[in-house]
Parts: C-alpha cells; sequence; structure tokens
C-alpha cells in the first residue's frame, strides 16, 4: 500500500468548510500525522498544519524530522522511530518541535505502528499543545474532584431527564447509590412530594438556557423517612462548544439546619404574637364564661385542634378547694372551640354541663397535681382516660385524635379547672414548647377567670341584697295602677344603689318614690336599704315631700362619701293632685292621653348628703289615663349621647299612654338599654284610673 492510496486529508480539509468545536478532540486540536519506513510525511492532517505551521502541500513527502525537530534532537528522534517501527510497542511522551515561524513549542506525542493489508508498515503520530493539554488534565483532575469530594449533591441529566452522572454527597442526600441512578428518570429518584415543579422547572432551563437558582424543596429521603429535610437546588443547561444541548447540571444543598432554624423563629414569632394577642383578648370581661371562650378562641388553630376550657364547680361555687385526693372532681364546661368539622365536638362536654371525671382521667390528674398533663402519641389505651365514658372515647379515635395535652388554671396559688388540648389534623405531637405555650395561655386566663368568678360572686350577693330590699307591690292602690322594674348593669360595673319604692299612706294616698345612690356594690346597695326603711319611716309621719326628703338629707350627711338623688312624689286620688319633690334627681316624663309628652318642669334641688339646703315641693294634676314615668339616670346617660338627645328619645316611647304598662317597661328597657350599658336602672310607671 503506497502513501497514493490514502485519501489527501489535506486536499479535502483545505476544500471544506471551517467546522465548530464540538468534541474534546476538537478542543485540544489533536493532530495526526503518518511517516513511512524512510521517515517521509505521507499524510498531513489540518490540525498538523494549525499546530506546526505546514501546509500539507509544504509537509508532504519531506523527512518529518528535518522539518519539525531541532538537530539536537535528531538522534533520539530517529532512534525512537526505529523501535516503534520494529517492536510494534508505542510510545508516549513531550518533546520539543521546531515550528515554521522557527519558534520552539513542546508537544504531547503518542506514536504507534501502522500495518496496512499490504504489509507495509507506517508509523503513527497524534500530537497535542503540551500546555493545552496539560491545562485540560489539570481541568478534568479538579472537576473530577471537585464533583466526588463537594459535600454539594451533583447531578447531569441528559435532554430526558435521564441521569447520567452523580456524585457521592448525592448519594447520601437521596439514599440511593450513584449506580443506580444512571438510566433512571429524574422522578424516580427525587424525593420531593413536588417532584412535578422541579421536573417543569428543570425543562424550564433546557429550553430557554437561563438559569434556576436557589430552588426551595422539603421531603423526606428513603434514607431517612422518619425526617424531613429541607434543599436548595440550582439548575443549569449544558451545552457543548458548538452550543448543542447535552442535558442539565443540578445542584443540590442540604438546608436542613437552616430550614429548622427558620422554623423554629418563625414559630417562635408566632407564639409570642399568639401571648400578645392573648394579653389584649382574653379577659376584656368580668364574665366567667366570657373569659373561657376568648381562651379556647385564641388557641384554636394556632395551638390545638380542638380546645376545652373546663372549671371546677367549687371553684366557680367560690368554695374553699379541699386538699387533692385521687377521687373524682365534679367539672364544669365552660367553653369548646374547633378549627375545624370533627366528632370529637361531640365527645367534650357542652359548656354549661356539669360532668364528674375521675380520678383517673387525664384531667383529674391535672388539676390534682396541679401540672400539665402531655401524652405525645395518644394511643387506644389512653382515649379511654382521656374522655369521660367509652363512647366519647370511640368518638376521639374517629376524629383522629392523636396527641393530647391538659394545663391546669391556676391563680394565686389555687387551681381552677384545666385547659384541654387535642390534635387532629395537625400531625405534630404536643411538645415541650406547645406545654410552655400552653400554660403561659392558661395563666393569664386564669387570673382573669378568678377575677371574674369573684367578681361575679360579689354581684351576685349586692344584687340578691339589692333585690330582697325593693318592694313587694300590694296587689292594689286607690285611683293608680303600676308596673316597676330593676335591671342591674349589663356589663362588667357591679350591681348599683338605684330603687323605687310604692308606699301606701293615710286617706287613699300612695308615695311614689324613685332614687339613685352614687355608687356600686353591697355598700351602695345597704345605703339604698336604709334610706329606703327612713324614706318609709317618714311617709307615714304625713310629711309633706319637701320635708321627707329634709330628713333624707340629714340621714345622708352622716354616711360617708354617699351622695343621692331622690324623686318623692305623694299621689292624691280624690284631688287627682301629685305633689312632688326632687332632690337632684331626672325629671319625670308625663304622657297625656291625646296630647305630646313632657317632662314635668321642677326645681331641679341638689342631692341629697350636700345638706342645709331646703327641697321644694311643688304640685301637678294627674288625669284620668295620664301616665307618669320615674326612672334612674341608668335609663336614659350613655357616653354616646347629649342627655337632651336621650330625653327626647325617652318622651318619644311614649306616645301612646293607653299601652299596656308592663308593655311600656318592657318597651322603655329594651329601646333606650345596651347590654353594655354600665349602670342599673330603677323604673316605675303609674297611670291615673
Amino acid at each position: 500500500m503506497t502513501a497514493e492510496s490514502f485519501p489527501r486529508d489535506g486536499d479535502r480539509y483545505d476544500t471544506a468548510p471551517p467546522r465548530q468545536q464540538t468534541s474534546l478532540l476538537d478542543v485540544l486540536s489533536v493532530a495526526a500525522l503518518v511517516l513511512d519506513v524512510d521517515g517521509r510525511i505521507v499524510f498531513w492532517t489540518p490540525q498538523a498544519e494549525d499546530l506546526f505551521g505546514y501546509t500539507a502541500e509544504e509537509a508532504l513527502g519531506r523527512p518529518a524530522a528535518r522539518l519539525i525537530i531541532h538537530p539536537e534532537h535528531y538522534q533520539s528522534v530517529l532512534k525512537l522511530f526505529a523501535e516503534v517501527l520494529e517492536t510494534g510497542r508505542s510510545w508516549a511522551g513531550a518533546f520539543p518541535v521546531r515550528h515554521k515561524d522557527g519558534s520552539s513549542r513542546l508537544m504531547e506525542f503518542r506514536n504507534m505502528r501502522l500495518l496496512d493489508d499490504l504489509g507495509d508498515v507506517y508509523a503513527l503520530g497524534l500530537a497535542a499543545d503540551h500546555t493545552l493539554l496539560q491545562r485540560v488534565e489539570t481541568d478534568l483532575a479538579l472537576c473530577e474532584r471537585l464533583i466526588n469530594q463537594s459535600p454539594i449533591g451533583l447531578a447531569l441529566l441528559d435532554p430526558d431527564l435521564r441521569y447520567l452522572l452523580v456524585n457521592p454527597a448525592l448519594e447520601r442526600i437521596d439514599g440511593i447509590p450513584a449506580e443506580d441512578h444512571i438510566g433512571r428518570h429524574l422522578r424516580e429518584a427525587v424525593p420531593f412530594p413536588d417532584v412535578d415543579t422541579v421536573e417543569s422547572a428543570l425543562r424550564q432551563v433546557l429550553t430557554t438556557g437561563t438559569p434556576l437558582l436557589d430552588q426551595y424543596h422539603v421531603g423526606r429521603p428513603l434514607s431517612d423517612p422518619e425526617h424531613e429535610r429541607a434543599w436548595s437546588l440550582s439548575f443549569y443547561r449544558l451545552e457543548d462548544p458548538g452550543g448543542r444541548v447535552l442535558g442539565a447540571a443540578a445542584s443540590v444543598v442540604d438546608v436542613t439546619e437552616r430550614h429548622r432554624v427558620a422554623a423554629e423563629a418563625d414559630r417562635a414569632r408566632r407564639r409570642l404574637a399568639l401571648i400578645a394577642d392573648a394579653s389584649t383578648r382574653v379577659g376584656t370581661t368580668l364574665e366567667v364564661e366570657h373569659t373561657a371562650h376568648e381562651l379556647a378562641e385564641i388557641a384554636s388553630p394556632e395551638l390545638a385542634d380542638v380546645v376545652a376550657v373546663d372549671v371546677l364547680d367549687s371553684a366557680l361555687a367560690c368554695r374553699r378547694m379541699r386538699p387533692p385526693d385521687n377521687g373524682p372532681e365534679l367539672f364544669r364546661a365552660l367553653a369548646l372551640k374547633a378549627a375545624h368539622p370533627t366528632p370529637a365536638l361531640h365527645a367534650a362536654d357542652p359548656p354549661g354541663d356539669l360532668a364528674a371525671y375521675e380520678g383517673d382521667r387525664m384531667v383529674t390528674l391535672c388539676v390534682h397535681t396541679a401540672r400539665p398533663v402531655l401524652v405525645r402519641h395518644v394511643g387506644e389505651h389512653d382515649l379511654p382516660r382521656i374522655a369521660r365514658d367509652a363512647e366519647a372515647a370511640a368518638l376521639l379515635a374517629r376524629a383522629g385524635v392523636h396527641s393530647y395535652l391538659a394545663v391546669p388554671l391556676i391563680a394565686h396559688g389555687e387551681v381552677l379547672g384545666a385547659l384541654d388540648l387535642k390534635r387532629t389534623r395537625n400531625p405534630l405531637p404536643f411538645d415541650e414548647d406547645d406545654v410552655i405555650l400552653a400554660s403561659e395561655l392558661a395563666s393569664r386566663a386564669a387570673v382573669a377567670i378568678d377575677n371574674a368568678r369573684w367578681f361575679q360572686s360579689v354581684r351576685n350577693t349586692a344584687l340578691t341584697l339589692q333585690r330582697s330590699l325593693l318592694p313587694d307591690h300590694p296587689p292594689h292602690h286607690t285611683g293608680l295602677e303600676l308596673a316597676s322594674r330593676y335591671q342591674p348593669a349589663q356589663a362588667t360595673s357591679e350591681v348599683g344603689g338605684d330603687w323605687y319604692d310604692v308606699i301606701p299612706l293615710e286617706d287613699d294616698k300612695t308615695a311614689l318614690v324613685v332614687g339613685d345612690v352614687m355608687g356600686n356594690g353591697i355598700d351602695a346597695a345597704a345605703t339604698m336599704g336604709r334610706l329606703r326603711t327612713a324614706t318609709c319611716a317618714y311617709a307615714d309621719l304625713d310629711m309633706n315631700p319637701g320635708e321627707v326628703l329634709q330628713h333624707l338629707d340629714k340621714i345622708t350627711c352622716d354616711l360617708e362619701h354617699y351622695i343621692v338623688t331622690c324623686l318623692y312624689i305623694v299621689f292624691d286620688p280624690h284631688t287627682r293632685r301629685c305633689c312632688i319633690a326632687n332632690a337632684g334627681h331626672m325629671p319625670p316624663a308625663l304622657a297625656r292621653v291625646g296630647r305630646a309628652p313632657t317632662l314635668l318642669e321642677l326645681p331641679s334641688g341638689t342631692p341629697l348628703g350636700v345638706g342645709g339646703i331646703p327641697f321644694e315641693t311643688t304640685t301637678a294634676e294627674l288625669g284620668r289615663g295620664d301616665l307618669l314615668v320615674l326612672y334612674t339616670d341608668g335609663l336614659v346617660e350613655t357616653r354616646q349621647h347629649s342627655i337632651d338627645d336621650r330625653l327626647n328619645t325617652l318622651l318619644g316611647f311614649l306616645d301612646a299612654p293607653e299601652r299596656p304598662l308592663e308593655e311600656t317597661c318592657d318597651l322603655l328597657l329594651y329601646g333606650l338599654r345596651h347590654p353594655d350599658d354600665h349602670d342599673d336602672v330603677a323604673l316605675l310607671v303609674a297611670r291615673a284610673l
């Protein structure tokens, strides 16, 4: 086989258009030349021309040693050439060559013997720039080290998103050996529940070439399915030097610790916000049930899916607590709240119900020990100790209750009850942080509940005293039809000292009295009782109204720090005249048939207790069917309206004097009173017959 039988590579490449670099050989620009047994060049590639500077026409047929080898290296090169041809052993190494421009360049050579089908022997030489080759080798070694030793998981995927390569770090992350990745599709190995999102992001990178960086994902790897982990993913498109898309590279950084720290910080922020919220929302009123409801609202759903607030009946009744024992306890359910519809609601005691829980129940254990009771993972054997009975335990099981926490309500060292918490949909079990948070909420609420229960106890006592001091009307008063109401304050204020009275006198006369002791509570109610008794005594002496008020003023002056307003009227059915004296009280309203209602114009007088100022007695006519309305300021005074507007509103409700008196009383109370009014009301309505 002669040199002429080979294709003339130099001629072919001279006529072909230039090619883009698409492979590592192109990057290295590996040159090939073939020598015959005499050392003459018989083949010369375009890369050889680039490397040595000689064209094919200049190189072909010439001795290679004289063309590209420095004279001092002739003998060494000829010896190596002879050994390759004689032995057939290849040789590799680096030595300097002479470029056409006269410079000396170090080249990396691979030489080997060629044998054609005629038995002719040739020598093939492959050459590349030593510096370029060394740089590529260094880059490859560096890449290999970086990939294999990097703590960041790295993967190469083809355009179909099948694994081509993974490093050891990715093996550890997803728990799948490297060899088991190769050829598998991305979704077969990715541990993320949102694998569709990951795959879509990778396809977007393959299409646009724009990297996606730091994509946050959370999942459970096969190597650790019990724990949730977080990773930061970044995607890049891979291209060859010619721009052909080879696939994609993915980097995976384990950021679980950062995720946990961020989650804990977020959890801490939410807990602080919950405590701050509780400071403003729990204990807004002095009502036990309302406070318990506020606590349940705060705790659900942030802390638990089902929340119940149960208070010991003995604590609610303000009875002295007995020392804790192992016996049953009687609880009154005050509040129940669920974050979502659940059978667990039917397992709990409805608000207002009383329920006895045995000593082995967890809520009973909580109040007996004054310590939280935590069951992280509720099992079948725990439900009977949580529920009130077997039926309730079955409902809790059906609801999926998997974690339970009971925290005592403690105020001033006394256990009032328990905050009962259950989790159903929230997958996390209660932990020690939850115990701390629940205890903080329970502590704040317990103080509010304690204040409310004592306030209600005192208020109930004052109300009982107040009502006991108000009159029971005799069935008949000559010439008068009567109706009355007493309504205590509906908001958080205590019972006041408002009162009314109807006193039968001689000659068929009747004394009508309404008064208001400034202040509230038991002292005000007691003062009201003393003044009412004194009023009845002076009324029996047949004094005119001004004189009665004068005596009451002296009595009031002897009482410490009390000011009292009072309106005293004596009605004579025979003359239809009313004798009236006023001690700083609201004027009565008069509604006449066929005429507009009006307020009686009376001297205002000074309140009782000022002392030394006489009270004037005036008269007014009360015709048949006329309506006289006596009331205390709690009926008309508000913080939002002027007193004149409220009095006009009062008169507006008296447009039908013929209306039944009981109906008139209800109309005035419900029309003028607001549920949150902070004063009590005494109301007395009289119609002349």
